[in-house]
């Protein structure tokens, strides 16, 4: 592997990017036109019907972000054409062939000029509809693959993943690629075009039947979890992008193709500024809940690593990967992003961040004005042992203020539904996220320990480029840059 200037590398390189809005995406469009802005042209797929929804979507959800306001900075009153210069935005949907370009015209521009293709569209809801989940995270993947193959002078496509595909040995969560069939419990049977005729049929009967929408969301959620757990992935979300990255392995062809698997992300390390972060990510649920005074015991082993990585450290080992693989056909490379084997941080040390945060930072009730007193959250090390608490502490008072809510005329009715509203949430995180509550293993990163190394030896620009969990001090981190973060940029 030979690694040479990544930002020489990046002049006049015309990159297509799928799922232009989301977290990862804008981070790496304001990461390229900020570091450099001799980039010949950025193509950005959005989902829009047409170019003026498109445009609007782009104004308000990429460049009208606080992301962009370092570069809004640099560029001055020039920001608007140097955005307009730049970038191209490409009104479309990746579920559909061509990724749902309509216009022709603009089809054989991108065929003829785009150099890199950058896969970012996905639907990360652990719980999202299998039609809605198979028709983004696995057959998009393959149309945005075929749309590669005809581009005439692409160099490399690079797909983002999920490290929490990948099966397990000897403690060690695989830095492999997937093979047409694999399965993580060892079940026979699985095949991609069969999952797509269950969904067909089910959708099918549920639409025969006259099913409300409602009933539909909530069937296809179930069928999701089903057929996932059945050949044993924990959701729907890693179940689809395995299968995705199945498909792009066995269709690639000449393709160069390289896969990237972040762990859990989270907000900004360092660029464009400290603490960035959108949406409630994976933790950031808990930190809302928490901060909020909604949780006060967790379910998990106290000695439950949790792998997490800062969201400008995934991209920028997006970058330097792309550039590391351009031009090797026909090869196919396995890139996971966490931070487990070199710099691990166990749910304890999350959980002590938390409550040395928000006590001195407490929420304020909107509600009544008063600051919420969080204490420090019970961790429970069983299922037993959270069923008794949860019991105890919440199920026994629920029911007997049932009873009493119904004696005295609904008077109660407020906090009835406040505290049924607190166990629903805490119930429903454990659901979605149990399997992940007692993780044993850690993340294999060799390749991109390997990755790291090269660029160091080679001089290329690691200050820049810098994706080294080691370089982290957790507790500064959470307290002085993620918490904060997700108190600005998340809490509603």
């Amino acid at each position: 592997m030979e690694l040479t200037s990544v930002l020489k590398f990046l002049e006049n390189r015309t990159i297509l990017v799928t799922g232009a809005t989301g977290f990862l995406a804008k981070i790496f469009v304001e990461k390229i036109l900020r570091v450099q802005p001799n980039v010949k042209k950025l193509y950005l797929l959005l989902r829009a019907a047409d170019d003026k929804s498109a445009m609007q979507r782009f104004n308000t959800e990429v460049v009208g972000k606080d992301l962009f306001k370092v570069l809004r900075e640099k560029c001055g009153a020039n920001f608007t054409t140097f955005i307009s210069q730049r970038t191209t935005i490409v009104p479309g949907d990746i579920t559909c062939e061509n990724l749902g370009v309509n216009d022709t015209n603009l089809l054989e521009e991108i065929w003829k000029e785009v150099d890199i293709v950058v896969n970012l569209a996905a639907t990360t809801n652990f719980d999202e509809r299998y039609d809605v989940a198979l028709g983004i995270n696995t057959f998009g993947a393959r149309h945005v693959l075929n749309f590669a193959k005809k581009c005439n002078k692409l160099k490399v496509l690079l797909h983002v993943s999920t490290a929490y595909v990948c099966g397990e040995k000897e403690g060690l969560m695989l830095e492999k690629p997937y093979y047409m069939g694999e399965t993580l419990n060892g079940t026979l049977g699985l095949d991609i075009e069969v999952e797509k005729k269950v969904m067909d049929e089910k959708l099918k009967q549920l639409k025969a039947e006259n099913a409300s929408e409602k009933s539909i969301t909530t069937t296809m959620k179930e069928l999701g979890l089903e057929r996932a757990r059945k050949y044993g992935w924990p959701n729907t979300y890693v179940f689809t992008k395995a299968m995705g990255e199945m498909l792009l392995g066995k269709l690639k062809e000449e393709i160069p193709l390289v896969i990237n698997r972040p762990t859990i992300i989270t907000s900004t390390f360092k660029e464009p500024f400290p603490g960035w972060v959108e949406g409630i990510r994976t933790i950031d649920s808990l930190a809302v809940g928490y901060g909020k005074g909604r949780i006060t015991c967790f379910l998990g082993n106290p000695k439950t690593i949790l792998d997490v990585i800062p969201a400008d450290m995934v991209v920028n080992s997006m970058i330097v990967s792309m550039m590391a693989h351009a031009d090797q056909r026909g090869s196919e490379t396995i890139y996971q992003i966490g931070s487990s084997l070199s710099n691990p941080l166990d749910i304890t040390n999350l959980r002590d961040y938390g409550f040395n945060y928000f006590t001195n930072n407490p929420w304020i009730n909107k509600v009544n004005g008063k600051p919420i007193i969080v204490g420090k959250v019970n961790v429970l090390s069983s299922m037993d042992s959270f069923q008794r608490y949860m019991a105890l502490h919440y199920l026994l008072p629920l029911k007997g203020l049932e009873i009493v809510n119904a004696a005295f005329c609904q008077y109660f009715q407020g906090k009835y539904l406040e505290l049924y509203r607190k166990i629903k949430f805490v119930m429903r995180l454990i659901d979605l996220y149990g399997p992940y509550l007692f993780f044993k293993t850690v993340f294999d990163d060799l390749n991109t320990e390997k990755l790291r190394t090269n660029a160091k030896e080679s001089g290329i620009e690691t200050d820049i480029f810098y994706f080294d969990p080691k370089a982290i001090n957790w507790e500064d981190y959470f307290m002085k840059i993620h918490l904060p973060g997700v108190v600005r940029y998340v809490f509603k």
